[in-house]
Order: C-alpha cells, then sequence, then structure tokens
C-alpha cells in the first residue's frame, strides 16, 4: 500500500497507516540490532545496541497495545525506508575493514534509524492527540522521548571517542 492510496481517506486511515509502518521498523529493528551488536568493537556502543533491542521490544509491545486501544488489528505494513536504512548499513558494514571506522558507520545507520522513528513518532503522537486519543498520544510520546534519547546518547559516544579513533 503506497502513502497516497485510495485506503487512506481519513486521518484515522493514516494514523493506522503509520502505525503499521512503524510496527514494521520495529520489528525489523530487534533483527537488526543484534547484528549491529556484534559488528561493533567498541564495547560502548555493542552494549548500547543490546540495550536498546530491549527498548525495542518493548516498543513493539506498546505498538501493539496502541493497535487493541485503538481497536485496529495488530498488523505490519512493510516499510521500504527501513528496509533501505538497514540494507545499507549492512552494505557498508561489509565493506569496511578498519573497525574503528566500522564503528562510526555503525552509529551512522543506528542514527538513521533512530531520525527516522523520531519522525514518525512525532507524528503519530500529533495525530493521535487530534484523533481525541491522548491514551495512546501518551503512550507514542514515552516511546518518542526513549528514541530521542537514544540519538543523543549515539551523537555523545561518536563524538566523544568513536570518530576520533575512527580519524586517526
Amino acid at each position: 500500500m503506497g502513502l497516497f492510496t485510495k485506503d487512506i481517506k481519513t486521518m484515522n486511515d493514516l494514523f493506522i497507516h503509520q502505525l503499521q509502518d512503524i510496527y514494521y521498523a520495529e520489528k525489523q529493528l530487534v533483527k537488526a540490532l543484534p547484528k549491529m551488536a556484534e559488528k561493533a568493537t567498541d564495547k560502548q556502543l555493542k552494549q548500547g545496541f543490546l540495550s536498546h533491542l530491549d527498548e525495542t521490544k518493548t516498543h513493539v509491545q506498546r505498538l501493539e497495545e496502541i493497535f487493541r486501544m485503538h481497536g485496529a488489528e495488530v498488523k505490519a505494513a512493510d516499510c521500504p525506508a527501513i528496509d533501505g536504512i538497514i540494507e545499507e548499513a549492512d552494505d557498508i558494514a561489509g565493506d569496511i575493514a578498519d573497525k574503528a571506522v566500522l564503528d562510526a558507520a555503525l552509529i551512522n545507520a543506528a542514527q538513521a534509524a533512530e531520525h527516522y522513528e523520531i519522525t514518525r513518532y512525532g507524528s503519530l503522537v500529533a495525530w493521535a492527540r487530534q484523533l481525541g486519543r491522548n491514551d495512546c498520544a501518551s503512550i507514542l510520546q514515552k516511546t518518542l522521548d526513549e528514541e530521542k534519547k537514544v540519538d543523543k546518547k549515539l551523537t555523545s559516544l561518536a563524538e566523544g571517542k568513536v570518530n576520533l579513533r575512527a580519524a586517526s
């Protein structure tokens, strides 16, 4: 289903479609994060990926709760954007021999995924409120706040040591 498909006629339809999109994305990230942790050589980065894996599993559960609260079928819609981000990360990681540079590339890939999620969750929070679903909005806001926190941690790790090591 494309973004401007006939199936999306109302704000509620758009809300549900984007829930399905981010649900798919989160489930794909549950698969990708262990692989990223395995490739990371920086201990803090490796641990960060594993910690975020646990958070991501919670995000999946929260989305399932929101589907139920909203009376919608728990269903994923293919998300070519997250597939592309993950595929690009795999391609780049496979091409880098220098482990310090690999860690910098992994942070970049993780932040691409985080920024995608931040965009989606930000819209979902606003739409839930517009639809009068403050109950859903508050749960989505928790996840949005966690995604922003992870992004800040990744930036701090990159700027604090990983990028410096990669550049030397």
